[in-house]
C-alpha cells in the first residue's frame, strides 16, 4: 500500500465514480480499478458498495478513508519539514565541537556565519573527540570541529594551536620563555582522560621526549586542568590560551618541540549526502579559514 494509491483511493471516495476519478487523476480507468482491487485485497474487505455505475463507501471504506487522509497529511507534513531542514536559507545544521573550542572559537565562527545566514538553525553538541567521532559514525551530526583527525573521514584544517606547559605561578619553571617537555619528566601531570584528543597528543609528545610522568588527575575539560595547575597539583600540556582566557594562577611556557601543536579541523561523514545547509556552513568555514591563523 503506497502513498500514491492511497491518494487515488481518497479521490475515488470523493468522486464515487471510477471513470470520473480516473480522469481527474490523469490515469486510465483499468489502472485505477486494479489499484482499488489491490487495496481491497490488502485490507481483506470490500471498500465500496456498487450501486449501478456509481460507488458508495461502505463502513470498511470509511475507516480506510479516515486513516488514508491522516497518512497523506503526515507524509505531506514530513516532506515539508524535510524541505525546510534542507533549505540553505532556513535549514538546520547539526554541528559538534570540542569542549576546548566552546570558549570563543566556535561561538565566534557561528556569530560570523549567522550574520550572513540569520535564519539558519543549529543543533549543537559539545564533547570530547571520541564522542564526536562516534556521532559522526552513527549519523547524529553533519559537521564537526575537532582534533585530531577522526580515522576514515575527510579533514580540512581550520587553524593550528601551539601547545605549552602550564605551571603554577610560583613554580621553578615559571620564569622561562621556552621549555623542553623532557625537562618536566619528574613533575606530576594533570591531563585529560584517556581517549580525549589532547590526551592523545600529550601521550605522543611524552613518548617522543622519552618521559613517562605520573598523572595525578584526569580531567574532562582544559579549564579544570588549568585550575588544578594553579592550585599546585602539577603541570599540564595545554594549548597556548588567548590573553583574555588565561588562568591567573598559572604560567604558560611554550614548548620547544616542533610537534607541540594541535590542528583544529572540520570533518564530516562521507556515508551520506551532506545537507545543503551544512554544505553552506562548510563552504563558509573554508572561505574564512585563512583569517583564523
Amino acid at each position: 500500500m503506497n502513498i500514491e494509491e492511497l491518494q487515488w483511493f481518497v479521490t475515488l471516495a470523493e468522486v464515487e465514480h471510477v471513470t470520473e476519478a480516473a480522469a481527474e487523476l490523469g490515469i486510465s480507468q483499468p489502472t485505477l480499478s486494479r489499484s482499488l482491487a489491490r487495496l481491497e485485497l490488502q485490507v481483506g474487505a470490500p471498500l465500496f458498495d456498487r450501486l449501478n455505475r456509481r460507488l458508495q463507501l461502505n463502513s470498511y471504506g470509511r475507516i480506510l478513508l479516515e486513516h488514508a487522509r491522516r497518512s497523506i497529511d503526515e507524509m505531506r507534513s514530513a516532506t515539508e519539514r524535510i524541505a525546510t531542514l534542507r533549505d540553505p536559507e532556513t535549514g538546520t545544521v547539526r554541528l559538534a565541537f570540542l569542549h576546548s573550542q566552546a570558549g570563543g572559537f566556535v561561538p565566534d565562527l557561528l556569530r560570523r556565519f549567522r550574520a550572513e545566514a540569520p535564519r539558519v538553525q543549529f543543533e549543537l553538541f559539545q564533547g570530547p573527540a571520541h564522542a564526536i567521532a562516534e556521532r559522526l559514525a552513527n549519523g547524529q551530526t553533519d559537521l564537526a570541529i575537532t582534533s585530531p583527525r577522526p580515522d576514515g573521514h575527510p579533514w580540512r584544517v581550520l587553524y593550528v594551536e601551539r601547545l605549552c606547559l602550564a605551571v603554577p605561578r610560583g613554580h621553578r619553571f615559571a620564569g622561562r620563555s621556552r621549555i623542553r617537555l623532557a625537562d618536566a619528566a619528574d613533575e606530576p601531570f594533570v591531563a585529560l582522560r584517556p581517549g580525549f584528543g589532547l590526551r592523545l597528543l600529550t601521550d605522543e609528545l611524552c613518548a617522543d621526549a622519552g618521559i613517562s610522568p605520573p598523572v595525578v588527575f584526569e580531567a574532562m575539560e582544559i579549564p579544570t586542568m588549568e585550575g588544578l595547575v594553579a592550585a599546585g597539583f602539577g603541570v599540564a600540556v595545554v594549548p597556548v590560551p588567548r590573553p583574555d582566557r588565561t588562568e591567573p594562577g598559572a604560567a604558560y611556557i611554550p614548548l620547544t618541540e616542533a610537534t607541540a601543536k594541535r590542528q583544529i579541523g572540520l570533518t564530516w561523514s562521507t556515508d551520506r549526502e551532506m545537507a545543503p545547509t551544512a554544505r553552506r556552513l562548510a563552504d563558509f568555514l573554508m572561505h574564512i579559514r585563512n583569517e583564523l591563523n
